[in-house]
């Protein structure tokens, strides 16, 4: 088996509040690990702690607990010293395409900034800068605008343009697609796939976009109040969820076809826990129509179903059993694909 590129291990992430002893509980002990050229989605409400776990990969929030391996090296080690081998291996697009942008920069300069840190000769940068416009679909001329001139799309390509121009190995995309009108989305997605396949980069997809994730990754974890609940191959976790949660969200997906639903059967009621002050046990135990009291007692450890499917519950059998599952995994992609080719919501 290939060793993983990325290899998250019990990574935790605390925020002080100003004033206070107390923490917010942002990511407590997560783990997983990604390979090269794969795309692991990782999905889940908002603040379930999907933007810190990718903010921590990239270097811009500090650790509060765990280890984060790439390519064998200790990140939190290396970035001490940060060395030649692994500037710029690891890169990341922002949400918003307009705010990641500095208004006053031309788009050339923008692009170019990333090199300036790896000592990249000017003559070389220019036409790393014209192979990068190129390789994301951007005429040459673009270089000479300002970001305002350009649409949210061509400003998220610009996005994407800067950070593949560094040949980066892993790329971080948070939420890349969620402030983009439904055809920029499409496209996006397109060039993002053909970049993967020409370019073998892995990517870390942070979305709560569940159509878009289930189409561009080949993996899936799914976080909850700082936890990764359920993890997978794309197909077992859509197909046949095994975690409440997990079931939960999915039966949210919405797609135009009235006749075509993801999962659905189980619902979770009441309030979500305060990050602040979590409940012991699993965090889920007050919202699930499936808590016993031991649910209450300690977090469950994962569960192995084979196939590097994971999940966190002490009763995933009984979830599997009474989750309805409407349509089979084949027909929901095949929708996908098809809202995907027209340019139409991938999700509601």
């Amino acid at each position: 088996m290939t060793a993983p590129l990325l290899d998250v291990r019990g990574l935790v992430k605390h925020f002080p509040i100003a004033g206070s002893r107390a923490v917010v509980q942002a990511v407590n002990g997560i783990s997983f690990t990604l390979s090269p050229g794969e795309t692991l989605g990782l999905v889940g409400e908002s603040g379930s702690g999907k933007t810190t776990v990718g903010r921590s990969i990239v270097g811009l929030a500090s650790l509060s607990g765990g280890t984060i391996l790439f390519d064998g090296k200790d990140l939190a080690a290396t970035r001490r010293r940060a060395p030649a081998s692994l500037r710029g291996q690891i890169q990341i697009v922002f949400q918003e395409p307009a705010d990641a942008l500095d208004p006053r920069m031309r788009i050339g300069p923008i692009i170019e900034e990333p090199l300036l840190a790896l000592g990249i000769r000017p003559e070389e940068r220019g036409a790393r800068v014209r192979e990068a416009l190129d390789l994301v679909g951007l005429p040459t001329q673009v270089a000479r605008f300002y970001a305002a001139e350009l649409s949210a799309g061509q400003q998220q390509r610009v996005g994407i343009a800067r950070s593949m121009i560094t040949r980066p190995q892993l790329l971080v995309l948070d939420e890349p697609t969620s402030a983009l009108d439904p055809t920029a989305r499409a496209d996006i997605i397109e060039l993002l796939i053909r970049l993967q396949k020409q370019l073998g980069t892995a990517y870390l997809f942070i979305s709560h976009d569940l159509s878009t994730v289930r189409f561009i990754s080949h993996r899936v974890a799914v976080m909850y109040l700082g936890m990764i609940v359920e993890q997978g191959d794309t197909a077992s976790v859509f197909a046949q969820p095994r975690h409440p949660y997990s079931v939960g969200l999915l039966s949210s997906v919405l797609l135009p076809n009235p006749h075509l639903r993801a999962i659905g059967g189980v619902s979770l009621a009441g309030e979500i826990p305060s990050p602040i002050n979590l409940p012991s046990g699993c965090f889920l135990a007050s919202r699930c129509p499936f808590a016993i009291a031991p649910c209450r007692v300690r977090i469950p450890p994962a569960n192995d179903l084979g196939g590097g499917h994971l999940v966190h519950c002490i009763r995933h059998e009984d979830v599997a059993r009474e989750a309805r599952t409407a349509d089979t995994f084949d027909q929901f992609q095949a929708e996908a694909e098809r809202i995907l080719s027209v340019g139409a919501p991938l999700a509601a």
